[in-house]
């Protein structure tokens, strides 16, 4: 029998890496509430370790209340309950998402090839023009700075964005469809806080975001993984997992997903709602870069094609205008509304009212349309730049048609969280597969690449380094 090789961190001990193993798979489902667990024995042999280390795993768990004894027969898998923030902090083995798999800990790793974070290069935005439209916001609202914002947000922000989204996308939503938050990662939070309580399930991409597992498990959830691939979605596969397992919410990136880059079709964003509405199920379509495409506009929002009320539409701007506002926007029918804004009342009573009227002002103008036009250029140049250079490896990868990454395949036997460790001693940062894919062999083998931060002749500079420390591993 082949061993199954753990993770390539030096940082945790022997048993810390088994505890890692079990857990993974144990949240992505693989184990189920009350299913047996693999013998001692029969795991050590599987991982290549020592009895004693397995034995001391499963003690560990057992203590955590993660798994539990049966007399004479062995472990099994506990049944979900929701771990308190001093579970997760203050155990430094629980899993990979709160250590080093991180997407907070790799993209804080400082590196003069910057391929981890997915952020535009600071020299992209638009930073005179902030300057002078502060100055004018000031004078022309002298009380903006001790003003609080309502808890849904400005109503003149969230007017212009329905007005906007309506005309352009068919939403056909009023202001008071809209509840303005701090980022698309806050978005994430208060909707799995109002609709997920503990032992839901909830439906995920795989690979996905890693924050957003972190903030469903944090509630409690169970993850069920759906695959994404170049062409889309298995449908056959989510309406069975939807029949089946009968998960609260789908939680998706259709549009330049991330990290992968992949778009799905018109055809799936309208059967996507008809599936939705037949089984119950919310879908949490989060929509961070859909303003950044090469060639063609991409399709309209799955948003628009719900006539049932099952959809919420998280619309970011954080990246590609000015990150520091942190400006993005829940969209839903009313009845979800009530629930949201009770969470978001608990979370910060309103996003900064001053980030709202800036991100406003600046909405309205001819510049924003100008710069977006002007930054699909710059990154498509940088995207193609950085092919160039994979074109010259026996890496795989789908070319994507927007967003700011390029998702990766290395050969068999290269490890990118190892890669990882090498490529920072020549101070290259990327994201291994790994964070976006904990619960499947493949995702130690692919990593993302984002193009957006660095200037070309740096990704031309990083990517060689990177490719060559790649080739002797």
């Amino acid at each position: 029998m082949s061993r199954t090789v753990m993770m390539a961190d030096n940082s945790m001990k022997r048993y810390e890496q088994v505890i890692h193993y079990l857990m993974v798979r144990i949240e992505a489902g693989e184990w189920v509430e009350q299913e047996k667990l693999p013998s001692v024995r029969s795991l050590s042999e599987l991982l290549g370790v020592h009895r004693l280390t397995v034995f001391k795993a499963y003690q560990e768990l057992k203590q955590r209340g993660i798994v539990y004894v049966r007399d004479k027969s062995g472990y099994y898998v506990s049944p979900a309950k929701p771990l308190s923030d001093t579970d997760q902090g203050d155990d430094p083995s629980v899993s990979a998402w709160l250590h080093w798999d991180t997407l907070d800990r790799v993209q804080s790793l400082e590196a003069e090839y910057q391929f981890s974070k997915s952020l535009i290069d600071p020299a992209l935005l638009p930073n005179r023009y902030w300057g002078e439209l502060m100055r004018d916001l000031l004078d022309q609202y002298p009380r903006l700075l001790g003003t609080y914002s309502t808890i849904q947000g400005d109503l003149e922000l969230r007017t212009s964005l329905a007005s906007h989204l309506t005309a352009k996308e068919r939403f056909y939503l009023s202001s008071d469809e809209v509840l303005i938050t701090s980022g698309a990662q806050q978005a994430i939070d208060v909707i799995s806080r109002a609709l997920v309580k503990p032992g839901d399930r909830v439906l995920i991409e795989r690979p996905t975001y890693g924050p957003a597992m972190e903030i469903f498990r944090k509630q409690g959830a169970r993850l069920v993984f759906t695959d994404i691939h170049p062409e889309g979605y298995d449908l056959e596969q989510i309406e069975h997992l939807m029949k089946t397992e009968k998960p609260r919410l789908f939680y998706m990136t259709p549009t330049f997903q991330n990290p992968t880059g992949i778009s799905i079709s018109v055809e799936q964003r309208k059967q996507l709602p008809e599936l939705a509405e037949q089984y119950g199920c919310f879908l949490v379509e989060d929509d961070s870069t859909y303003d950044i495409y090469f060639k063609e506009k991409p399709p309209a929002p799955i948003f628009t094609y719900d006539t049932s009320g099952h959809t919420l539409y998280i619309r970011s701007y954080s990246k590609y205008v000015v990150p520091g506002l942190r400006i993005a926007a829940i969209m839903c029918r009313s009845h979800l509304m009530a629930g949201l804004q009770a969470i978001k009342a608990l979370t910060d009573n309103g996003s900064p009212l001053l980030n709202q009227k800036l991100f406003l002002r600046y909405f309205q103008s001819d510049r924003m349309h100008q710069h977006l036009s002007k930054l699909r250029t710059a990154l498509q140049l940088r995207m193609e730049v950085m092919e160039q250079c994979l074109l010259e490896t026996d890496w795989t990868w789908t070319r994507p048609e927007g967003g700011l990454n390029i998702w990766a395949d290395l050969p068999e036997g290269i490890d990118t969280g190892r890669l990882l460790h090498q490529s920072m001693e020549h101070s290259i940062a990327f994201v291994p597969g790994t964070v976006f894919d904990p619960s499947h062999a493949s995702g130690s083998r692919k990593l993302r690449l984002s193009f957006s931060y660095a200037r070309e002749q740096q990704i031309r500079e990083g990517m060689d380094r990177l490719i060559t420390l790649a080739a002797r591993s």
